[in-house]
């Protein structure tokens, strides 16, 4: 040990006074190297490679496998958190003040899950999905138990944050005994409230209403819009109200990383005392497949990746020449007072309706056959819950950007697909969680591909309460499930 240690110590001194060999780098492939560039050029970073006609091919190689050890999108994230950071104590006085309407059982939960994972391969609702966690836990229990969690953490067996959970027609059953089987996941099944989305009518590319059979109308889920007109008919909307819930948090099924009923978030938009509050990211690059949130004719409005063109999606922002210039991503991540879900009946019938051509099958009504057509025969007709944005006002509208590596995650393609699908779920949870641990004074120790850590919401909401991981080592991949 003596003699390796006495080498180590010669080899450093020996660079340091320069009479150590220099090591050759291996010379990077033109391919290689391009696809270096790329990478740094998409991140908005290719200014390091403005002198590299100048170099030597070993300066160029040395300069190669530098940059190969670092991830200009990680660079950038920890830049923007370094020189922008959030005012520590006004974060925390929205925590704070959260907790407090937490405490206090004014803070609901809206939860759309009426979506199937058709394209993940599952005909189960999306929330029963398994994204691959050592836990094997799935969408729903991760959320539900993000809530028993935020319950504990305030102390008391009186504290309650109910849970609403729409479904479509198809998903209402299965969501049901999902639950039922699991024991609704440690939660009071009475704090518990499934209820179905609303289905509007299919109708034909000349205006008809289209027949699934020969006595029954072909109809479709009336889109996440159809949330509004839900919460008032299922009696969601009254139960809040007899609960005495003034804020309400809501969000899509398919964000393994949501803070369900972040008190800072609430602390956030009842501090701003706004009607509507919704969180953002950065958009990941240029051709990321999200809505916007910006104003539109001087109001908050969304526009759909769809909608962008080229030239404005890549638009740069002038004050900041590496950043998009619309970049806040809609992540479906909204609050609302009660008070503004009051008015639901005042502007409802004023929310429009998209059109999404579909396939529809149908019965020809002059043959009385089943027809499955092969290219789009009709609409199905949506409604959006972000349609509602414009009619708020300015004042009354509030956005929050966060991190998306700590809230933001979706699953929405098959595995394999390399980008929203279950193995990036999974990887980010994993990730998450060793931050969370090494934040804490823990170590964890990785090999290869072997990283990360899954970090039970039963120990822990959001990275609180692991000191004692600190000094301890862990060895990836890793589940914390309890404290021992």
């Amino acid at each position: 040990m003596a003699s390796v240690i006495k080498d180590a110590v010669s080899n450093v001194l020996g660079k340091i006074q320069g009479t150590a060999t220099p090591e050759v780098p291996r010379e990077p492939s033109v391919e290689e190297f391009q696809a270096l560039q790329k990478k740094y050029t998409d991140a908005g970073q290719r200014h390091v490679f403005a002198f590299v006609e100048e170099l030597t091919t070993v300066e160029k190689s040395q300069l190669f496998h530098q940059l190969s050890n670092f991830d200009p999108t990680r660079i950038n994230e920890l830049a923007d958190k370094s020189l922008n950071p959030p005012p520590a104590e006004q974060g925390t006085k929205w925590y704070e003040a959260g907790l407090k309407e937490v405490a206090a059982n004014k803070v609901a939960v809206v939860l759309m899950a009426g979506g199937q994972g058709t394209r993940l391969g599952s005909s189960a609702p999306k929330g029963c999905f398994d994204i691959g966690l050592l836990s094997e836990k799935s969408l729903f229990q991760l959320q539900a138990q993000r809530i028993l969690k935020l319950q504990s953490l305030i102390g008391g067996q009186n504290v309650v944050i109910p849970w609403y959970i729409m479904t479509s027609g198809p998903t209402r059953k299965p969501t049901e005994e999902f639950f039922e089987k699991n024991n609704y996941f440690g939660l009071d099944k009475s704090n518990v409230m499934i209820f179905e989305q609303g289905v509007l009518p299919c109708i034909s590319n000349d205006g008809k209403i289209l027949l699934e059979t020969k006595g029954k109308a072909a109809v479709a889920p009336d889109g996440n819009g159809g949330i509004y007109q839900a919460l008032v008919v299922s009696g969601v909307r009254e139960d809040m109200r007899r609960r005495g819930i003034e804020h309400i948090h809501l969000y899509g099924v398919d964000n393994c990383l949501v803070k369900v009923a972040d008190p800072a978030f609430i602390g956030f938009a009842a501090s701003k005392n706004v009607d509507i509050a919704t969180k953002v990211v950065r958009k990941r690059n240029a051709t990321e497949s999200v809505g916007l949130i910006l104003l539109k004719n001087g109001k908050p409005d969304v526009v759909e990746y769809s909608e962008i063109d080229k030239e404005t999606a890549e638009a740069k922002d002038p004050k900041q020449p590496d950043v998009l210039k619309y970049r806040a991503a809609n992540i479906v991540n909204h609050y609302y007072s009660f008070g503004f879900l009051e008015s639901i009946e005042n502007w409802v019938h004023q929310l429009p309706h998209h059109v999404a051509r579909k396939k529809i099958a149908c019965v020809d009504t002059e043959t009385g056959n089943l027809t499955k057509p092969e290219k789009p025969n009709g609409i199905k007709l949506e409604q959006f819950v972000f349609d509602v944005f414009p009619m708020t006002p300015l004042e009354k509208f509030a956005t929050l950007e966060v991190h998306r590596h700590d809230e933001f995650s979706p699953l929405k393609n098959a595995r394999g697909t390399g980008e929203d699908d279950p193995d990036t779920s999974r990887a980010d949870i994993m990730a998450q969680g060793q931050r969370w641990v090494e934040a804490a004074g823990g170590i964890v120790i990785t090999d290869g591909e072997a990283t990360g850590v899954e970090v039970s919401p039963l120990i822990s909401y959001g990275g609180e309460n692991l000191e004692f991981l600190k000094g301890r080592e862990i060895k990836a991949p890793a589940i914390l499930e309890r404290e021992e």
